[in-house]
């Protein structure tokens, strides 16, 4: 895929994640956290593996045939490096329950699989044609 490419699909998906994630956050993390919290999980942990997912893995595999490769390291990376940087600012200083804890990465490993679910739909249906300009 071309980087031009990437570069102008990075703000739609951006959007398009943290719409679909922000519903997830909102509703499945745990009653410990107020909206504000989670609405900023939403837009905060989608912008700090967005552009890695969007930017940097796909060069790394190019290859149609590699796709398998970077969906892997997509889907594993997304939601482990999110789950931890939620737990540095919403666990670390306050008496979250263990069982509550356990929601809230489970909410964040559901949000990215819903919204790389739908992504993959839409792709699927080339619903994206309708906003990007391929090369």
């Amino acid at each position: 895929m071309a980087n031009a490419y990437l570069w102008a699909f990075l703000p739609i998906g951006y959007l398009f994640s943290v719409v679909v994630e922000g519903v997830i956050l909102g509703l499945a993390l745990s009653r410990w956290h107020p909206w504000r919290h989670r609405l900023f999980a939403a837009v905060w942990l989608t912008a700090a593996t967005y552009p890695v997912v969007i930017l940097v893995l796909p060069t790394l595999f190019p290859a149609p045939e590699q796709r398998w490769l970077y969906l892997i390291c997509a889907e594993t990376f997304a939601p482990l490096a999110e789950c931890l940087l939620f737990r540095l600012a919403f666990h670390r200083e306050c008496q979250v329950p263990i069982s509550s804890q356990w929601r809230d990465y489970g909410a964040i490993v559901v949000a990215n699989l819903a919204s790389f679910g739908v992504g993959e739909l839409l792709t699927y249906y080339e619903f994206w044609d309708h906003w990007l300009i391929a090369e």
